[in-house]
């Protein structure tokens, strides 16, 4: 399990290497450059770290901090303060430690996004995660609007090796998870993971659809834990912040599921989400092996985005 940690985190380091050699070289230039610590140095940095995708917001929470933790240690020297940065952006990104708490009582998981983010080949990694755990796991193939969405999941319920329930193409996605739902209970599911519809005609017309999902869950099941997790493409940038933003709209959002690090300039939009939404990161993807989607870890994450060694 270490070696696949390890592996894991050399990966994401060389996925994050973009937005990296945007941040560092910014970084380290100020930190050799400044001789002193005034209202500029903190500006700049403030400027970098927006570059990065790290968001107005975020950047202005870590930059309070770092002025803090300077008076506090009674820093005089710039170079000093990159660990301190470093640490707190650290300590803004850290899951709650009942975060994962769902993984060991009877969950709902509701896995929500936009097409073309990743949104079915998480829901078949996160089957993988679970199976691997020992928990007795069942798949909803609700996004029943996009051709071939429930043979590809179909096809990863069979590589996790966990059973999976359908509905024909073009059926209510509402119906679905009500089967599902059925199942779950009947066969003493632990975790049921449901995949949503991630386009129909207008926005309007998806938001309504979870809202009707989420109500046919709670009406259900309504002992089960639940778990909102939406799939963001870390691509994107600011654009996925947006979406996250309509999405919690409508659905109280527990989780946020950020994709495709691998090979993005914009790896800091996971800072930014953290901060601007209150929404932990729980996952990331970089790849398209079941064991390339895992569980968050803020240190790692952090030093992948900031630490030359990672290069």
């Amino acid at each position: 399990m270490k070696e696949e940690k390890k592996g894991f985190f050399s990966k994401l380091a060389a996925g994050l290497s973009k937005t990296r050699n945007n941040i560092v070289s910014g970084m380290d230039s100020i930190f050799s450059r400044f001789t002193s610590i005034d209202e500029e140095f903190f500006e700049e940095i403030e400027e970098i770290l927006i570059m990065g995708d790290i968001g107005i917001n975020a950047t202005a929470k870590i930059i309070e901090e770092l002025k803090a933790n300077i008076k506090e240690n009674k820093i005089k020297e710039p170079s000093q303060c990159k660990e301190m940065l470093i640490s707190s952006i650290k300590n803004q990104m850290r899951p709650d430690e009942n975060a994962y708490d769902f993984e060991d009582k009877k969950t709902v998981l509701l896995v929500i996004g936009v097409n073309g983010v990743g949104k079915t080949t998480s829901v078949g990694k996160l089957a993988g995660i679970y199976k691997s755990q020992g928990k007795r796991v069942l798949i909803a193939a609700a996004d029943t609007f996009r051709a071939a969405a429930v043979e590809q999941l179909t096809e990863w319920a069979g590589r996790a090796g966990v059973e999976i329930v359908s509905g024909q193409e073009g059926s209510d996605p509402a119906a679905v998870i009500f089967d599902a739902l059925s199942a779950a209970k009947s066969r003493n599911v632990d975790i049921l993971i449901c995949d949503t519809a991630g386009r129909l005609h207008n926005k309007k017309n998806l938001m309504e659809e979870l809202r009707k999902i989420d109500r046919v869950i709670e009406r259900e099941y309504p002992g089960a834990t639940r778990e909102n997790m939406v799939v963001l493409d870390g691509t994107t940038g600011q654009n996925a912040l947006a979406q996250a933003r309509q999405f919690k709209e409508v659905m109280d959002v527990t989780g946020i599921i950020l994709t495709k690090l691998d090979g993005t300039a914009k790896g800091g939009i996971a800072i930014a989400i953290q901060a601007e939404l209150g929404i932990p990161v729980k996952y990331i993807g970089i790849g398209e092996k079941i064991e390339d989607l895992q569980k968050f870890d803020s240190d790692a994450f952090v030093d992948a985005l900031f630490s030359t060694d990672a290069s």
